[in-house]
C-alpha cells in the first residue's frame, strides 16, 4: 500500500497492493457487482486492480473463465505477460475463427476491433463459461459504432463485467456499454464511476511522478497556398487554422524549432540521468516521415541511433520491449506508445505530433507519469499551443463521459447543432485542405516558461535556448519531493527576477553617470522628421487621409514652414499634436 493509506506505513514497508487498489478490491468483494468501473489516472495500476480480481473470482468460483479486451495487439500482449506474473494463464493469439484454444489458458486476450468483427463467436465463448470480461480503455467501445455493438452483444452474457480508463471519456453521445449514467445537477447524463481514484490522489499517495510542462515558443514562417507568407509567434491568439499551420511549422524537422527543442530536452535528460541512472525519453511523432527525421536529428545531437517504433511494423512490440529493458537514451514513436504501454523508465518526453485532443494529450503524458520510487519527476517538452497548455494545466481534473448537452428552452433548439460545430471545429479534420494549404519556410524557438500543478514558471523577456534563464529550468534536479519541485521553480524564478533587476539598476546608474553624446542639428533635425512622417503614415492607415493633407492640417494648427525647413521646436509641436489627435480618436 502507499503511504496515504489510513496506517501510514512507512516507504517500502507497505504489502503488494497500493492504498487505491486495496480499497477498491474491498468495494468490489463487498459490493459483488455484475459490472464495475474503475477510473484510475494513466500509471496507478489498473492492471495490477484487475487482475488481483481477476485471480479472487477464480478462487472462490465466482468465474471459470476470463476475456481480457484491449485496443491494440501490442497491449494483449502486455496483458498476458502481466497476468502470467499473477499465475493466470492468458491465451493472447486467440482470435474467434478458431473456436477453442489451449486448456493450459483459462483466459483470452482480444481487441476491441477484434470483437466488432465476430461477436457472435465471442458472445457463444461467454455463454459457454462463467466469464470475467475485462475491459481495458473501455471508452474505445465508443470509436466506432459496430464496435460498441460488438461488445454489447459479446458480452451481455457475461457473469462480471470489469471495466477499466485511465483517461478522459470522449464528448459524444454514444453510450459507452455497460457504464452507468445519471444525470447531472444541471440534467446531463454523466458516467458514474464505482471507484475514481485521479492524478492528483496518485501524485499525493506518490503513485505517479510530479510532471514539468516546458512550453516552447518561438517566430513561425510560412506560405499559404495562394503564395501569401504569413510570419507569426507560436501561442499568439490566431484562427484554429493559422494555429495548426504554426504548429506544424514548428514541427517541421527541416526548420530550427525541433532541433532545439530535442536538444533542449536531451539537456534535460542527461540532468534527470544524474539521479535516475536509466531514465529515457520518448518523442511521440505524427507520422512515420517526420518519425525518421526526429530520429536523425537525435542522432546528430547525441551521438546515437534512438530507437524507431513504427505502428504498422511487426517488430513494433518487441522494439518497446527491448528498449523498456535497455538503458538507451531515446526512442521515437508513432502512436504506438500512446496508451497502456508500460515502459515505466520514460522519464522526459516531446510532444511533436499535430494530435492534440484531451483523449490523447491525457494518454501520452500517462507514458511518463508512472513512479519506481519516491522523487521521481517527469518532464514534457510541449508547443505553446494555447489547447496543449490548457490540456497540461488541467492535469487533475476529473472527468466523466458526458451525453451530449441539454436543451432547456426553444431558444436553445440549436443545441445539438452547436455541440456537433464544436465538436467539428475540435477534430484535426476541420480543414481538409490544410495540408495541401500552406508551405514551412522557417522556425526559431525561445524558451516560454515551465507550467507545474496549474501554475505557470519563467522569466521576463526572450529566453533564447542554450541561455543561462533556460539552464534554470532544464537543470532541475531528477529526484525531488512535489512540493520540493515547487518550491525550487519559485526560488529559481525570484533569484532571476532579482538578479536581473539588479542589472538594470546598475545599467541605469551607468547612464545616469555617462553624458549623452552630443548631436549634430542636422542629425537631430533628420530624427524628429522621421518620427513626424512615420506618424503621418500611421494616421493614414487608421484614417485614410492622405499625407499632404495631414501635414498642412499640422502646419495649420501649429505655425511655421513645411517640414523640410521647419525647426526642431517646431516639429517637435506637430508631432505633440499629431499623438494628440491619435489620442483623442482611440
Amino acid at each position: 500500500m502507499s503511504p496515504a493509506w489510513p496506517d501510514r506505513a512507512a516507504w517500502g514497508t507497505a504489502t503488494s497492493l497500493r492504498a487505491w487498489q486495496a480499497a477498491a478490491l474491498k468495494k468490489y468483494v463487498e459490493d459483488a457487482p455484475r459490472d464495475f468501473l474503475a477510473v484510475a489516472t494513466p500509471g496507478a495500476g489498473k492492471t495490477t486492480f484487475a487482475l488481483t480480481v481477476a485471480a479472487d473470482l477464480l478462487g472462490r468460483r465466482v468465474i471459470d473463465r476470463i476475456t481480457i479486451v484491449a485496443p491494440t495487439e501490442h497491449l494483449k500482449v502486455q496483458w498476458a505477460e502481466a497476468a502470467a506474473r499473477a499465475g493466470i494463464p492468458i491465451d493472447p493469439t486467440y482470435s474467434a475463427g478458431q473456436g477453442k484454444t489451449s486448456k493450459d489458458f483459462v483466459g483470452v486476450a482480444v481487441t476491441y476491433a477484434g470483437v466488432g468483427v465476430n461477436p457472435l463467436a465471442h458472445r457463444i465463448r461467454t455463454e459457454r463459461f462463467k466469464t470475467l470480461v475485462i475491459l481495458d480503455e473501455v471508452h474505445h467501445a465508443g470509436d466506432a459504432l459496430s464496435w460498441g455493438e460488438g461488445v454489447r452483444e459479446a458480452f451481455e452474457p457475461a457473469a462480471r463485467r470489469l471495466a477499466l480508463t485511465g483517461t478522459p471519456f470522449r464528448s459524444d453521445v454514444n453510450p459507452i456499454p455497460f457504464v452507468t449514467y445519471a444525470p447531472g445537477n444541471d440534467g446531463i447524463p454523466r458516467s458514474v464511476a464505482d471507484y475514481t481514484y485521479g492524478y492528483a490522489d496518485a501524485l499525493a499517495d506518490h503513485v505517479v511522478r510530479p510532471v514539468l510542462f516546458l512550453a516552447y515558443s518561438g517566430e513561425m514562417q510560412w506560405r499559404t497556398r495562394a503564395g501569401d507568407e504569413i510570419a507569426a509567434r507560436l501561442g499568439e491568439p490566431l484562427t484554429k487554422d493559422l494555429t495548426a499551420q504554426a504548429l506544424r511549422t514548428a514541427l517541421d524537422p527541416q526548420g530550427s524549432w525541433m532541433p532545439a527543442v530535442l536538444e533542449a530536452a536531451d539537456t534535460r535528460l542527461t540532468e534527470v540521468r544524474r539521479h535516475v541512472p536509466d531514465a529515457g525519453g520518448l518523442v511521440i511523432a505524427s507520422d512515420q516521415d517526420s518519425a525518421r527525421a526526429y530520429a536523425k536529428l537525435l542522432k546528430a545531437i547525441t551521438g546515437a541511433s534512438p530507437v524507431v517504433v513504427l505502428s504498422d511494423e511487426k517488430q513494433a512490440s518487441k522494439k518497446i520491449a527491448k528498449f523498456t529493458d535497455s538503458d538507451d537514451r531515446w526512442m521515437v514513436a508513432v502512436r504506438m506508445v500512446s496508451e497502456g504501454v508500460d515502459v515505466p523508465r520514460l522519464a522526459v518526453g516531446v510532444w511533436a505530433t499535430t494530435t492534440s485532443t484531451p483523449l490523447f494529450f491525457a494518454q501520452a503524458v500517462g507514458r511518463f507519469v508512472r513512479a519506481r520510487k519516491r522523487g521521481e519527476t517527469a518532464s514534457v517538452f510541449l508547443p505553446s499551443v494555447p489547447g496543449l497548455l490548457q490540456f497540461a494545466s488541467e492535469m487533475e481534473v476529473e472527468r466523466d463521459h458526458v451525453l451530449g448537452r441539454k436543451i432547456s428552452d426553444e431558444g436553445d433548439i440549436f443545441a445539438a447543432e452547436e455541440a456537433l460545430v464544436a465538436a467539428a471545429n475540435a477534430s484535426e479534420s476541420a480543414s481538409d485542405e490544410l495540408d495541401m494549404s500552406f508551405e514551412a519556410l522557417g522556425s526559431q524557438a525561445t524558451f516560454d516558461h515551465v507550467l507545474y500543478d496549474g501554475a505557470a514558471f519563467g522569466h521576463a523577456g526572450e529566453v533564447h535556448v542554450g541561455s543561462d534563464e533556460e539552464m534554470d529550468f532544464l537543470g532541475i534536479p531528477g529526484l525531488l519531493e512535489p512540493d520540493q519541485v515547487k518550491e525550487l521553480l519559485h526560488h529559481r524564478q525570484s533569484e532571476r527576477a532579482s538578479k536581473q533587476a539588479q542589472k538594470q539598476r546598475s545599467q541605469s546608474a551607468e547612464q545616469r553617470h555617462t553624458p549623452e553624446p552630443a548631436v549634430s542639428t542636422h542629425e537631430q533635425l533628420a530624427v524628429l522628421r522621421r518620427e513626424l512622417n512615420g506618424l503621418v503614415a500611421a494616421w493614414h492607415h487608421r484614417t485614410g487621409q492622405a499625407h499632404g493633407i495631414t501635414h498642412a492640417a499640422l502646419r495649420k494648427e501649429c505655425g511655421g514652414p513645411a517640414a523640410a525647413t521647419a525647426t526642431a521646436d517646431q516639429l517637435h509641436a506637430r508631432i505633440d499634436r499629431l499623438r494628440e489627435w491619435a489620442v483623442g480618436t482611440s
